[in-house]
């Protein structure tokens, strides 16, 4: 646990006013006033640096998944406890779980295919180093070894995205034992929200929630983009999801056959995108 953050950096940091601590208690939330007093400061030093250290160390689990070993039933209660808690724009939490473990459902799934645009592979491309320095140097992006080989050649992208009927979502499921397929209503928006940007934020804190917990957990994930792209229909009429939803996207749960290969995950630092006061 790390203890980089003093109680009484903590203080210094925290307004002076009580903050309340909110907690579910017979059925109704309850407000704990006291949580800013005596030693629940420390603690709640100790709880702001925990999470610090599992944000930094959430990754994909882009891996094969164990079929045969299921997400128990408290760890998705948890799961799904996070995502219920994450906040929405003014709180209309415009979105819907569907969980998917019935494994001949996802033998269906899997077998929906999926061709990848010539707009993915070039926006892509522009994404990937080829190197870990050049990683390391551009602090933004990923590896073009976490890609297949032809996504790698831009002279190959429109023969890639014409190729056949496309890749079995199966690749993508790889032997997760479930999936959550996250959706939302467009007819609905937050107020005067051009594009719905506010409710899509609103999806982003869901995702970000779940994948915290999960990770916490030690359960593996992977989001999927691609349920919300070219599949849809097909995903939609199997999972008996009306039509006037959208899949935001989907994300597959279990455990790692191997442990995922640790490509590195940089970050440009603080001084390079905050600005004080003026920009």
């Amino acid at each position: 646990m790390s203890r980089s953050m003093t109680k009484g950096d903590f203080s210094r940091r925290t307004p002076e006013k009580r903050y309340s601590r909110v907690k579910e208690q017979q059925g109704r939330v309850a407000l704990d006033s006291d949580f800013n007093e005596g030693p629940d400061i420390k603690r709640r030093a100790e709880v702001a640096n925990d999470l610090l250290d599992l944000i930094r160390a959430r990754r994909s689990s882009r891996v094969p998944f164990d079929p045969d070993r299921p997400v128990g039933k408290e760890d998705l209660r948890k799961i799904i406890e996070a995502a219920r808690w994450a906040p929405t724009p003014h709180n209309m939490q415009n979105y819907e779980v569907v969980v998917v473990e019935d494994r001949k459902l996802l033998e269906k799934l899997g077998k929906v295919r999926s061709r990848t645009s010539e707009a993915f592979l070039r926006e892509n491309f522009q994404q990937l180093s080829f190197s870990e320095k050049e990683l390391l140097q551009k602090k933004t992006g990923v590896l073009a070894a976490q890609f297949p080989q032809p996504w790698r050649e831009p002279s190959k992208f429109t023969e890639v995205a014409r190729q056949g009927p496309g890749a079995p979502l199966s690749q993508m499921i790889n032997g997760a034992p479930m999936l959550l397929v996250v959706t939302y209503d467009p007819r609905r928006r937050a107020p005067a929200a051009e594009g719905d940007s506010l409710g899509f934020m609103g999806l982003g804190c869901v995702m970000e929630n779940i994948w915290l917990v999960a990770y916490s957990l030690g359960v593996g994930i992977h989001i999927l983009s691609v349920f919300g792209r070219e599949p849809e229909e097909d995903v939609k009429r199997l999972l008996h999801i009306p039509k006037e939803l959208r899949i935001a996207y989907a994300l597959r749960l279990g455990y790692p056959i191997h442990p995922p290969p640790k490509y590195p995950r940089p970050r440009r630092d603080a001084k390079a995108l905050v600005h004080r006061n003026l920009y």
